[in-house]
């Protein structure tokens, strides 16, 4: 019972953020996961694991509650897809080769870091964010190329690079949320596939694909696609400063509740 309600504080922050719910599922999990028999060294790499490929779904649904709203930029989808799925399936990986310790302290210094980030950076164009041209080209592939890799080694889809990095570009918040989730469904799917086929033979005892525990991540996905639209509700009621406030508090927290558990 505890998965499929973990998914729903999934789905409303990957409505609401656009973050597939990762980072508080990869949090939860760190706890979770000894207790359902997963052997404590092989703790973050099953929850990083196990929540990217929960994502696929939740992010689809999170991204499809956007577009019915308009609020997803699909060319800037397009240039950052290729990079996205590259970086996905290099980050997993990179990750099944590090030492749990370390996934631990890279997970939390980053969420500090992109907390920091979207609570004092400022967005580069000023006036009405929601006529700025969606971002395109090169440079975006290449950037998805860097958040993907990144978002496989800390299990998330991506949000709190893309979001940050799209706002600064003179997007609205909402606009860079939906955006997002578009691109967490790539990444989880990336992610998810490197997981799975990178781990070592035996690497869980059982219920497992490589690294996913798999009642972890279908648990989540079933309730976390449901509870996607009433995130994105909210995301469109909440000005895009609050939204931001929100996003970098959530962080801030998640970064603090890795330490502990390790």
């Amino acid at each position: 019972m505890v998965f499929p309600l973990l998914g729903v504080v999934a789905g409303v922050l990957a409505g609401l953020l656009g973050i597939g719910g990762g980072l508080v599922l990869v949090a939860a999990l760190v706890w979770l996961l000894p207790l359902y028999g997963v052997p404590t060294e092989a703790a973050m790499h099953t929850a990083l694991a196990s929540s990217l490929a929960s994502i696929v779904l939740t992010a689809a649904s999170s991204a499809y509650s956007h577009h019915r709203r308009g609020s997803v930029m699909w060319p800037t989808v397009a240039w950052m897809v290729p990079g996205l799925l590259i970086g996905g399936w290099l980050g997993s990986g990179l990750a099944v080769f590090l030492d749990d310790a370390v996934l631990r302290w890279i997970v939390a210094g980053y969420c500090f870091i992109a907390g920091a980030q979207m609570a004092f950076g400022k967005p580069r164009n000023g006036g009405n964010q929601d006529a700025v041209p969606p971002p395109r080209g090169w440079p975006m592939t290449v950037a998805g190329s860097g958040i993907g890799a990144v978002s496989a080694v800390v299990g998330i889809g991506g949000g709190s690079m893309t979001v940050p990095l799209l706002v600064w570009l003179g997007s609205a918040p909402v606009r860079a949320v939906g955006t997002s989730s578009a691109g967490g469904v790539a990444i989880g799917i990336a992610s998810a596939l490197g997981y799975a086929l990178h781990a070592p033979t035996g690497a869980l005892p059982q219920h497992a694909v490589g690294y996913i525990y798999l009642p972890a991540a279908i648990g989540v996905a079933i309730t976390s696609v449901l509870a996607a639209p009433y995130g994105t509700r909210l995301a469109h009621r909440i000005s895009g400063t609050a939204l931001k406030r929100v996003f970098a508090v959530f962080l801030a927290v998640m970064g603090l509740s890795i330490v502990i558990a390790g």
